[in-house]
């Protein structure tokens, strides 16, 4: 299989990296093609890249088989803390530094680049937290071209309900150092929070993603996704993932706008789908060729 290693240039200047698969077989898309040539924008889970997803991998091979082409990209919270510039400016970035909400300007530029090479049906897929940013994205800065978002595994990322479970006091013990260096003045200072996994992150980055505000709870912005999506969860992360996975497919279901969403769960599959990314494979690529027809 051969690649090609892209990149793409942010609206606030930070460029990023990821790699193009055509289909198996075919040529690049034609701007004046008849039919609009299809695109999966596959989005990485908190501290990985576009290279390394055992998750996200078979998947890529099957969409490339039925005729898409594959975009696999580094979103800017790629790895755990890397060194670049955004426009001028020096910075470091990484899963320890992102905030989750510029997702919006790395999904933005990554679309606008297939649609620049004649791709203008993208489904957008995204795992764990690149499940969420797809959704996020879609919500708050829709692109056209996006026909269908794929969010497999996103978390539910609510300080209330994180609060309200048995094992509450590791959570409250690391929201509390963070507010406490916020409050400090410091909130791009590291530390190493315990909830959900130990993950050297800053300060003011744990609040964003997992304080009080619940910017990311999906469940406050998934019925504001227009396009089909589909939500996929694995049993055994229902049933043993803890208050982030337990309830989520009811949830999602009392959401407005049910007739947008369909909801899937995988048997016996983990967070990332261990010796179950077979039935995955092929529950994604069911829903993408019924929404096609």
């Amino acid at each position: 299989m051969l690649v090609e290693l892209v990149r793409t240039l942010t609206r606030d200047g930070l460029r990023l990296d990821g790699s193009l698969a055509l289909p198996d077989g075919a040529a690049a898309p034609s701007a004046s093609a008849s039919v609009p040539a299809p695109a999966a924008l596959l989005l990485h889970g908190v501290g990985s890249n576009f290279y390394s997803s055992s998750t996200l991998e078979p998947l890529a091979s099957a969409l490339r088989g039925a005729g898409w082409a594959v975009l696999m990209v580094n979103t800017r919270g790629h790895d755990l803390v890397y060194a670049a510039s955004v426009g001028s400016v020096r910075r470091r970035l990484g899963a320890a530094y992102e905030t989750v909400a510029d997702c919006c300007l790395d999904v933005t530029a990554w679309v606008e680049l297939l649609a620049q090479r004649g791709f203008s049906r993208v489904a957008l897929v995204g795992h764990s937290l690149g499940a969420i940013k797809a959704l996020y994205s879609q919500a708050h800065a829709p692109q056209p071209q996006v026909a269908c978002v794929v969010a497999i595994s996103p978390p539910r990322l609510s300080c209330a309900a994180f609060r309200a479970m048995p094992e509450s006091s590791v959570f409250e013990q690391s929201l509390t150092q963070a507010q406490r260096l916020v409050e400090a003045g410091r909130p791009d200072e590291l530390f190493t929070c315990q909830f959900p996994f130990p993950l050297l992150i800053t300060a003011g980055g744990y609040l964003d993603k997992y304080g009080p505000a619940e910017r990311y709870n999906i469940l406050r912005f998934a019925a504001n996704v227009s396009c089909p999506t589909l939500f996929v969860y694995g049993g055994k992360e229902l049933a043993e993932g803890g208050i982030a996975f337990a309830g989520m497919p009811e949830a999602l279901a009392e959401l407005p706008g049910r007739e947008r969403r369909q909801v899937t769960v995988i048997d016996e599959a983990d967070h990332v789908y261990t010796g179950r990314t077979e039935p995955l494979t092929q529950t994604v690529m069911a829903y993408l060729s019924a929404l096609a027809s």
